[in-house]
């Protein structure tokens, strides 16, 4: 179980769900390298040593496999995150089903188009492009997929089926899982404290760590002292979506900080929850944004994908 839940008072409203950095142009041209004693967690190195086993899997298949992507509006980030993995399905071999509507679709015929993809023989995954619009239920929406078709992993089933370990858990998720043992860091009796409790990604990485042996402290909106539960932490991973919240004063020497969050800070610049400059200089590692665990994330929903399409549910 998760042996502690504290509280920080900040606003979380905007962590954006979904986000897919992979687009992005990297911070630093050589992540891999050692800079002053500390290890750069290379989210772009772990892909492309997983990206051609994921492809010969595509391969094996007996048909060519194809993800739905409901998309409702035109919101250019969630335009950006869906262009993103088109690109990617290119790559390996992957077909998508795009299916944009009009943000004054009602909730009726959102369901009824679900449904349609239930049960097209042609497409093997669902995702719903978050967030959705005030007068949609997206919880009943995303129950709405059948969980043998539910990429994302957040349907009810789903969300059973991962907190207990078994099955396919939410694409962040498996990034951070994946990024932490391509760097052989391990989480099995180790304190690992999350920041951030969101349904689709500081809760899955929570569950996640704690199915991996981890003692686990979750971080949210309302503690009133964030440092007393992150400088203890052997593993912190930050998921909140605050640009620079996280300093070199909540951090210790020898910790790996997992940087998830993403914000835009005008047109150019981007930003991650951690203090990267900082930080850097007192942890043992750090992943940095871009370039850290967003560049697992768009891998790690395909991989979803092709468990899904071999029945590895």
């Amino acid at each position: 179980m998760i042996v502690n839940q504290l509280t920080y008072q900040i606003d979380t409203a905007g962590f954006n769900q979904g986000v897919d950095y992979d687009m992005l142009s990297y911070i630093m041209s050589n992540s891999t390298q050692h800079m002053n004693g500390v290890t750069i967690i290379d989210g772009r190195k772990a892909r492309e040593v997983r990206l051609p086993k994921l492809i010969a899997r595509v391969q094996k298949l007996s048909f060519r496999s194809h993800l739905a992507i409901i998309q409702v509006g035109n919101r250019p980030d969630s335009t950006s995150y869906i262009r993103a993995k088109k690109l990617f399905a290119a790559k390996i071999g992957v077909g998508i089903v795009h299916k944009q509507f009009d943000e004054t679709i009602s909730q009726a015929e959102l369901l009824k188009e679900i449904a349609e993809m239930n049960q097209s023989n042609e497409v093997q995954g669902i995702i719903v492009q978050l967030p959705l619009p005030v007068q949609i239920d997206k919880k009943a929406i995303i129950d709405a997929i059948i969980p043998s078709k539910d990429v994302d992993a957040l349907t009810s089933t789903s969300v059973a089926n991962w907190s207990q370990g078994k099955g396919i858990m939410p694409a962040t998720a498996r990034g951070v899982r994946e990024l932490l043992n391509f760097y052989d860091i391990k989480l099995n009796g180790k304190k690992v404290t999350v920041v951030g409790r969101s349904d689709l990604v500081g809760k899955p990485i929570a569950v996640m760590c704690e199915n991996a042996g981890a003692q686990v402290t979750v971080c949210h909106s309302k503690t009133v002292d964030l440092v007393a539960g992150t400088k203890d932490a052997d593993v912190l991973i930050v998921a909140v979506g605050k640009p620079g919240l996280i300093t070199e004063k909540h951090v210790n020497m020898g910790q790996v900080v997992i940087d998830v969050g993403i914000s835009r800070l005008g047109e150019e610049q981007l930003a991650g929850d951690v203090d990267f400059a900082n930080v850097s200089k007192v942890v043992r590692a750090i992943s940095p944004v871009p370039g850290g665990v967003g560049a697992m994330t768009v891998l790690a929903l395909f991989e979803n994908l092709i468990d899904l399409c071999e029945g590895k549910m």
